[in-house]
């Protein structure tokens, strides 16, 4: 007994710990319980036609069926107007098509809402769901045909809610498949221009966590996208929490909490907008009935900070550059590869307090410190300088070389780019600190292209960066430039190379060709 109360109190410590410090996180909800809930389930999918579409597991005639393994009828599809302000009409059933005696679920429509995928359980166990696909039969109002069991479906896997983006070109849904790192996770998968679905692929451990993560909404606005879902890992306030993470270059931000004024520490599931300020989830907060749909308007202050990594020094920017948003207990809240402008772009929360680090291979990590200290949108421009660490010379491959940083050229080109000038200005400063060392500069290509260009190239490539040294006072007669094509590979992949390994041969090695200094 003793045990149990421990277990108790550390669990309400748990939940005070996390509301006091997820707060508001810079979301502003108001959030209303809708006239259309009853004692069981209903839960909002999204739109079709301008109409709101749910699943309700209310019962529907004397002779409703009840699932044993809910207690509830099996769940329906049905349509409401929406009267404004949040007010629906009265819940009409979607479709005698789609509607089965199995429990239907989630669904979500192509652009022209000529598609609909949809989610509908099995025969045998109530709590198992299948994909499907079907199309609407042209000038019909609501008949929909060619009924598709997605290919990836399989034994003893739930694939559930799912959710096309507003290009119609991914198909974003959750389920349990056997690589999944909690019980269920998001997947997604493309939808080619034919129709077709690529095998899915899993968001990685950015999105997904050990416990359940469901329910994926895209929103686009403007030039931004965002992945809204629901789940019971990250820093949550209990249950499922509802999440936004950033998506930029196919890349997904940080997860972050969107605060305790939509959470509670009961479950918040099934987030869509209506608009940019308004939209709807579903809730078993306490005073609801089993899930219920709220609505919801935002009034979000939006504050970014933003601006370019640079070298201290020279003021070049610096592409690549690993960049690092922490809150101030110093709990990552984002991290960013710098883009080929050296720029990167944070969200951050009005009146709090922010640690930014930088990791960037040949620098010393950066660290910098920021307070958004405006309480109105705004964006905050801070650029970061970070210095340079005193190169190396070191023995590699039986050569003894100035180990700095790869020389970077744009594809097939040999005009060194300008990130690579601060490399460069560090093999300025070794040879003016040394001047009895005398260079060679070797340059090697990837595989890509005629053995004869990658030698031209390659010679080129080596000339370019002389010229760089020359022009920056160092004696012609102390370099010796020279192109291996793609002779001397790093890794000799020949036929199979991928990316990474492609730009590992892509290099220019600096190789000291008398006696050590």
């Amino acid at each position: 007994m003793k045990v149990y109360f421990i277990i108790i109190l550390w669990l309400q410590s748990a939940l005070l710990f996390s509301q006091s410090t997820i707060g508001s996180n810079g979301f502003q909800f108001k959030t209303f319980n809708t006239d259309i809930n009853t004692e069981f389930s209903e839960i909002g999918t999204g739109f079709f036609k301008g109409k709101l579409i749910i699943v309700s597991s209310k019962k529907i005639g004397d002779l409703a069926k009840i699932d044993p393994k809910t207690n509830e009828a099996y769940k329906e599809l049905y349509c409401l107007d929406t009267l404004g302000n949040g007010a629906l009409g009265e819940p009409m059933l979607f479709s005698r098509i789609l509607n089965t005696n199995n429990s239907e679920d989630q669904v979500s429509f192509s652009p022209d809402q000529n598609t609909i995928y949809y989610s509908r359980s099995n025969k045998e166990n109530s709590l198992e769901f299948k994909l499907y696909r079907a199309t609407l039969e042209k000038d019909s109002h609501g008949n929909w045909i060619n009924e598709t069991l997605l290919h990836f479906n399989s034994e003893n896997v739930s694939i559930e809610n799912p959710f096309v983006n507003s290009k119609g070109n991914k198909l974003y849904f959750s389920a349990n498949m056997p690589d999944a790192i909690g019980g269920y996770d998001i997947y997604v998968s493309d939808i080619n221009p034919d129709g077709t679905l690529s095998n899915p692929k899993n968001l990685g451990g950015k999105i997904n966590t050990a416990f359940d993560d469901k329910y994926p909404y895209i929103y686009t606005d403007e030039d931004e996208v965002s992945l809204f879902f629901a789940s019971k890992g990250h820093e949550s306030l209990g249950g499922f929490d509802l999440f936004s993470s950033k998506i930029s270059n196919n890349t997904y931000h940080t997860p972050k909490n969107l605060g305790n004024t939509i959470n509670t520490e009961y479950d918040e599931i099934a987030y869509f907008n209506a608009n940019k300020k308004t939209g709807y989830f579903s809730s078993n907060r306490k005073g609801g009935n089993s899930f219920d749909i709220y609505y919801f308007t935002s009034n979000n202050i939006r504050q970014t900070i933003e601006g370019k990594i640079l070298d201290f020094n020279t003021k070049a920017i610096l592409p690549g550059t690993t960049v690092t948003l922490k809150d101030k207990n110093q709990k990552e809240i984002d991290q960013l590869i710098s883009d080929k402008d050296g720029a990167y772009k944070f969200d951050v929360a009005p009146l709090e307090s922010y640690t930014i680090t930088t990791k960037k291979s040949g620098f010393n990590d950066g660290t910098f410190y920021f307070t958004a200290n405006k309480n109105e949108e705004t964006t905050y421009n801070k650029d970061l300088e970070i210095t340079t660490i005193d190169p190396v010379i070191a023995e590699v491959n039986n050569e003894l070389r100035i180990v700095v940083e790869n020389i970077f050229f744009d594809f097939a080109k040999h005009n060194i780019k300008e990130a690579s000038h601060t490399t460069l200005n560090e093999i300025i400063t070794v040879l003016n600190k040394h001047p009895e060392i005398k260079l060679a500069i070797n340059a090697h290509t990837d595989n890509i292209g005629t053995d004869a260009f990658n030698l031209y190239l390659s010679e080129k490539r080596a000339e370019s960066t002389l010229n760089y040294l020359i022009k920056n006072g160092i004696a012609k007669n102390r370099l010796v430039p020279k192109g291996y094509g793609e002779g001397k590979p790093l890794i000799d992949c020949k036929n199979l190379c991928s990316k990474k390994d492609m730009q590992t041969n892509r290099r220019v090695e600096f190789v000291i060709i008398n006696n050590t200094p």
